[in-house]
């Protein structure tokens, strides 16, 4: 029997990972090593040839920092999930650059749901990525919730 504690998913129950819609993802380094400096052009060069692996994906914006990456993928009738995408991602990146440890196990995700809110991660990654923890909850608190993001 192992004693290993259980892991609390940080998923939306019940919801289709593979959606059309605005996705936005951080995938750590594991402990927080400042690994990315080194294969920068590799990792930059592996994201930017997702599209080409999975029909309907599309890459909205990104930053690649020393210890972590932020993007925001755009899903139009795609056929896999971003489970598979992020994990794709980072076989790729361990593969290339040989490196077996490279990534934290899991990633952070949040589904963008308004074209506020879309705008506001776009200058939260472009501008300060190392700030602090970005608060969903703030860009949700004005403008409607009704309106979902459209490819631009």
């Amino acid at each position: 029997m192992n004693n290993f504690p259980k892991r609390k998913s940080i998923r939306l129950k019940n919801y289709d990972y593979s959606s059309n819609g605005f996705y936005f993802v951080t995938i750590c380094t594991r402990d927080n090593r400042p690994i990315i400096e080194e294969y920068k052009e590799k990792v930059d060069m592996t994201l930017l040839n997702l599209p080409e692996r999975f029909s309907g994906l599309t890459i909205d914006y990104y930053s690649i920092m020393p210890t972590h990456v932020h993007v925001i993928f755009i899903f139009e009738d795609i056929k896999v999930s971003l489970g598979e995408i992020v994990r794709a991602f980072k076989a790729l990146v361990s593969k290339i650059t040989g490196e077996k440890n490279f990534w934290q196990r899991n990633y952070y995700e949040h589904v963008i749901r308004t074209h506020n809110v879309l705008s506001k991660i776009r200058e939260y990654v472009q501008n300060n990525p190392l700030v602090e923890r970005i608060k969903f909850e703030q860009f949700y608190e004005t403008g409607s919730m009704n309106r979902t993001p459209t490819k631009l």
